[in-house]
């Protein structure tokens, strides 16, 4: 059997569509492989990179990228997991489902840095129940 193929579309690409990616890959290997992109990409955030650590999975070497590069890809699924992504996604080709899974982002907090952490540590565990939850259904 083989891997569905699954793109997580945010709109920088940066924290966490690239969290997902992680967790998908690291925990959900076996069934799937996943890819993250951005409508406007920047830069891998490097809280996200620490609150990935802190549970075992290194992103470091991830990067940021535009969806451009995913739509001729074959895809069995794009899970959008910010409002303005999934509001600007682009049509793909073939027979590629669609949903829409929206979690806070992180990168918005203010704080400390024990208080953005706490932030990064909450939003990943969601996408980990919520979005893992979901694709093993």
């Amino acid at each position: 059997m083989s891997k569905k193929r699954v793109l997580i579309l945010c709109t920088g690409n940066s924290c966490r569509s690239q969290m997902a990616e992680g967790l998908i890959n690291h925990f959900l290997g076996d069934k799937w492989e996943a890819y993250s992109a951005g409508t406007h990409p920047s830069r891998l955030n490097p809280y996200a990179i620490r609150a990935m650590n802190d549970i075992g999975i290194d992103i470091s070497n991830q990067q940021s990228e535009g969806v451009e590069k995913y739509l001729h890809q074959p895809l069995d699924l794009v899970i959008t997991v910010c409002s303005d992504a999934d509001q600007n996604c682009p049509v793909f080709p073939g027979n590629v489902a669609r949903t829409h899974i929206g979690f806070d982002d992180p990168a918005n907090v203010v704080g400390t840095d024990a208080e953005i952490m706490r932030e990064f540590h909450r939003v990943r565990d969601e996408i980990q129940d919520r979005l893992l939850g979901y694709l093993e259904k």
